[in-house]
């Protein structure tokens, strides 16, 4: 029997999915080969475990779009043409929540009844420069948060009221301001422009509320997946302690105290509005006593925390593509947790990062793969590392 394909008639010209062409279990043996190749000498390549999805269409629930003002008063939406900042137009993407065009979509003909124009980037003219929606997984809630270059839309009030006409789905709309002259698509100031300015999904039983500015998974139903790994692997136990690195909105960290009872979490990152959500988020689902974040530089964090003699018996680290610095893990093995899990999205730096824990006497226990994004050249890695007692 052969393999199922999928085709996308702008494929060559978006390049999101670069790999679309090649089909879906080939993809995965792929992605398994490379990180193997990648790990040779750390771990045993066959005991590398991928875990793909049943269904990889459909999977993103967070999509984003430019605008760019186009003839006789259209506004061009879609993507990106590869290498450049062409608009390859799209009108349905084979990967994300269908909700996501549909509301991109109406954003553009309500912006054009409205005479709200499209930014030029070229010319630094304009208003409308993005639009990026969310959907929740599991409530279907729609976030949308527009990108302006300004601090007010025209016909603001009409605009929003034919928008949420057309998309009664929608649960609320965010503005955000970014009148910086930059490939940066957020800028530093939103306001709400109707709803409660954010929404709710659930990750491994844990409500969330995500905002605009939230970090949140895109692929919630492998995030699920991965932070499961993450978790179970750390064997914690009830009374132990754990430090969630990198904590974002608490997401992680939440999730371990859900599935297992008893244990004490402190979450740590540098974003304040982040570590605002995550205190919101513990108290969401009833855990504030037993997680507790702090607004912090991570490394600094923990060079205090050995300093007081603070315990942590595991630590889960999550750090951006670049990987950890040498000053984080410097002060990790301060700690001298017994358990680490380290989840990557970007496996050349966490090799580089897990050689250095292994110098400090860690061992490498075991490495999976999760395919957060299917038809890309994308993976996410969880490595599980212990410190032998001696």
């Amino acid at each position: 029997m052969g393999y199922k394909t999928y085709t996308c008639p702008i494929a060559k010209h978006c390049g999101g999915c670069e790999l679309l062409a090649v089909p879906y279990p080939i993809q995965l043996k792929r992605k398994q080969h490379y990180v193997a190749e990648l790990f040779d000498g750390l771990v045993d390549s066959n005991a590398i475990a991928i875990y793909g999805m049943d269904n990889p269409v459909q999977y993103r629930h967070k999509a984003a779009t430019p605008f760019a003002p186009g003839p006789k008063g259209q506004i061009h939406h879609g993507f990106y043409e590869r290498g450049t900042h062409r608009i390859v137009s799209c009108r349905d993407c084979l990967v994300e929540h269908p909700a996501c065009r549909e509301v991109i979509e109406a954003v553009a003909r309500t912006a054009r009844l409205c005479r709200i124009s499209a930014y030029n980037e070229d010319a630094g003219v304009g208003l409308l420069r993005h639009a990026i929606v969310r959907v929740g997984c599991q409530t279907n809630e729609i976030l949308l948060t527009l990108v302006a270059n300004g601090k007010q839309l025209p016909r603001e009030q009409e605009f929003v009221q034919r928008l949420i006409r057309q998309v009664p789905q929608i649960t609320s709309i965010a503005l955000n301001v970014n009148q910086r002259n930059t490939n940066a698509m957020l800028g530093r100031s939103t306001r709400i422009l109707n709803g409660a300015g954010h929404i709710h999904d659930s990750l491994l039983g844990c409500q969330f509320e995500i905002g605009p500015t939230s970090f949140y998974q895109t692929n919630p139903e492998q995030a699920e997946l991965l932070y499961r790994l993450a978790i179970e692997g750390l064997h914690l136990d009830a009374g132990d302690t754990l430090l969630d690195a990198y904590c974002g909105i608490g997401s992680i960290g939440l999730s371990a105290a859900k599935l297992v009872e008893g244990i004490k979490v402190f979450g740590v990152e540098k974003g304040r509005s982040a570590i605002a959500d995550a205190k919101r988020n513990a108290r969401l689902n009833g855990l504030d006593g037993n997680c507790h974040f702090v607004a912090a530089d991570a490394g600094d964090y923990m060079r205090a925390s050995a300093r007081r003699k603070q315990h942590f018996d595991a630590v889960i680290l999550d750090p951006p593509r670049a990987g950890a610095s040498q000053e984080f893990l410097d002060a990790l093995v301060l700690l001298s947790p017994r358990k680490l899990s380290y989840i990557s999205c970007n496996p050349q730096t966490q090799r580089r990062d897990i050689e250095l824990l292994l110098d400090f006497g860690y061992v490498l226990d075991a490495l999976s793969i999760v395919d957060m994004f299917p038809h890309t050249k994308h993976v996410e890695t969880v490595a599980l590392l212990s410190l032998p007692k001696h």
